[in-house]
């Protein structure tokens, strides 16, 4: 089989048993976030941090919550990283926006953080803020689900089939999921353009 075949079929693997109960307990607890009126920070690095910024977009134009992502933010990001350490980013970005308990963390991350190994200890730091907060932690994360899985409320673990290709599948399954949420009935409330203007 040609590359292409193969990372398709694995593409069509993780489809069919990445946790669809999961995501669903994601659903609710976007649901009830928005009903408490709160918001909802996206924390991510590298394709993962590109992956908040259009999830953010979706969320608030689609779903009408009310959601920000400190990745967007690139003077303010670089100068606490100049200034303070990248570790410390996202915490301090979540102290200065009074994080509460009415609000919640989406983490995408390909390893959902890993204190002991220092990976994406930013995520690993934030994580912890949060939890001191209140704060409800959700994810799409992949491998075991690092630091994310085991502090989290709701994380959905996209399955590894191949160690070749974690990075790839994870990154592209957390758009996967956050697009099945956007368009869940639960969270749902302004159409798409396209799908607004029917066929013809």
């Amino acid at each position: 089989m040609s590359h292409t075949q193969t990372y398709f079929e694995q593409v069509a693997q993780i489809a069919a048993t990445i946790d669809h109960a999961a995501i669903e307990r994601v659903a609710d607890e976007l649901a009830a976030l928005r009903e408490r009126g709160g918001r909802l920070f996206f924390l991510g690095v590298g394709g993962s941090a590109a992956n908040c910024s259009h999830a953010v977009n979706d969320f608030r134009k689609l779903c009408g919550i009310e959601a920000y992502s400190p990745v967007d933010n690139v003077a303010e990001l670089t100068a606490r990283t100049n200034d303070e350490g990248w570790e410390t980013v996202f915490a301090a970005w979540l102290r200065t926006s009074r994080a509460n308990d009415k609000d919640a963390v989406m983490v995408f991350s390909v390893g959902g953080g890993d204190a002991k190994r220092n990976v994406s200890a930013n995520i690993v730091h934030a994580l912890d803020e949060a939890k001191t907060r209140g704060v409800r932690i959700l994810g799409v994360v992949g491998r075991d689900g690092g630091h994310t899985k085991m502090v989290g409320d709701a994380v959905v673990l996209v399955p590894v089939v191949d160690d070749k290709t974690i990075t790839p599948h994870s990154e592209a399954f957390q758009a996967v999921v956050w697009h099945a949420l956007s368009c869940h009935p639960k969270l749902m409330r302004q159409e798409n353009k396209w799908e607004s203007l029917g066929a013809s």
